[in-house]
């Protein structure tokens, strides 16, 4: 009979070393979107912060909610989480502020995605970022995460379906193939008023069920909160080639 070892505790939950910090919402999360636990390949822990509505952290810039998000990331850290990440793009804002309050490694946004993908690219390229909401994603808000003030953004305000279902809470269902026309028909926006673009970061975590689609009528690499996460905890939990 072979040993087993000493299991080490301390901790109230195991197995899902990545917590989620959650905006309070309504609508329908499909399979893709970074609120539906069955689009990882491994376990998450949850936590919503009350009050933390996608109106108010889009917005409105998050304003007075910081104490919620740091209270909540440090309760899902002495749950188990040995790493932080949230489920709005907006948030970089908080990015340096949560890192210091919980001490482990936070990834606030995908946005933390453009100077990784913009070294990949050649020269006379840029990276272009498709957002939710271009007029209230500030230049504070790319700053926070390395992002240069005159990156090429669109955004979805213009549409029928998504920015009415997500940011303005209109309704609780969400016609699946008018969202991701929305954001199909930002990014050729983006690309036709900008064709230095050479690849596009895709802001709103909502948006990765819609990555294909993009990547498909713009024929660009794209980059969104699910190519960051799976990234991120990979140096959580590396792969053991032993």
């Amino acid at each position: 009979m072979s040993k087993r070892g000493i299991a080490k505790g301390g901790k109230a939950l195991y197995g899902a070393p990545l917590g989620v910090l959650m905006l309070e919402a309504r609508f329908p999360r499909i399979l893709g979107d970074m609120g539906n636990a069955a689009t990882w390949p491994f376990p998450v822990l949850y936590r919503v912060v009350s009050g933390a509505s996608p109106e108010k952290v889009v917005l409105k810039g998050a304003a007075g909610l910081l104490p919620d998000f740091i209270a909540a990331a440090q309760e899902l850290v002495r749950h188990g989480a040995e790493a932080i990440t949230t489920n709005c793009g907006f948030l970089s804002l908080f990015q340096q502020e949560l890192a210091a309050a919980v001490g482990v490694p936070v990834a606030t946004s995908s946005l933390m995605q453009v100077p990784w993908v913009q070294a990949t690219l050649p020269p006379g390229k840029r990276v272009g970022l498709v957002t939710v909401s271009a007029t209230t994603l500030t230049p504070q808000h790319l700053a926070a995460v390395g992002v240069p003030a005159d990156t090429p953004v669109t955004g979805t305000e213009s549409g029928r379906e998504f920015f009415r279902v997500l940011i303005k809470a209109e309704k609780e269902e969400m016609d699946i193939d008018l969202a991701e026309r929305d954001v199909v028909e930002a990014a050729l926006r983006l690309v036709a008023e900008h064709p230095e673009v050479g690849a596009i970061v895709l802001e709103c975590t909502n948006m990765p069920p819609f990555a294909a689609a993009v990547q498909a009528a713009t024929g660009l690499p794209v980059y969104d909160i699910y190519s960051m996460i799976t990234w991120f905890h990979a140096g959580l939990r590396p792969r053991d080639f032993r």
